[in-house]
């Protein structure tokens, strides 16, 4: 069965990152390569187990575009969205036994290395892929 475990940031976390001042601590450069180094890891030990798909970080959400419709036009809105509106920061899609399995995984992202203001409000979700249309019955 196949997972996808998807995160989340704000613009206010990607600017952080970036070194810029958001009213909270910009990342140093030391904390940025140690969170590069964890993800490099953690991704290269899902290619070795065979679990790995795929795997992207999105850029940040000042580059979003949001398409939606309104008094039947369509309308077509670029970022930036407000500081603190999480979007999908990144995902994986991995490929393993069980939804436990998924789970498991998934939680191996809260070793990740950042400030620990961060950390404290990281999460990730992971969904099932669907398949085919029978897979959205439950």
């Amino acid at each position: 069965m196949k997972y996808m475990i998807l995160t989340y940031a704000s613009q206010q976390d990607y600017d952080g990152m970036a070194g810029k001042d958001t009213g909270k601590p910009a990342w140093k450069p030391e904390d940025f390569a140690a969170m590069a180094q964890f993800m490099d890891k953690f991704n290269n030990e899902l290619v070795e187990s065979g679990e790995l798909v795929e795997t992207r970080a999105l850029a940040a959400p000042v580059l979003t575009r949001r398409l939606g419709s309104k008094d039947g036009e369509s309308v077509v809105t670029d970022g930036p969205y407000a500081e603190t509106q999480e979007v999908l920061a990144g995902y994986w899609i991995v490929e393993c036994e069980s939804f436990d399995r998924a789970t498991e995984i998934a939680s191996r992202l809260a070793d990740t290395p950042a400030p620990e203001f961060v950390r404290a409000t990281a999460y990730a979700d992971i969904r099932p892929l669907v398949e085919d249309r029978d897979d959205l019955v439950e």
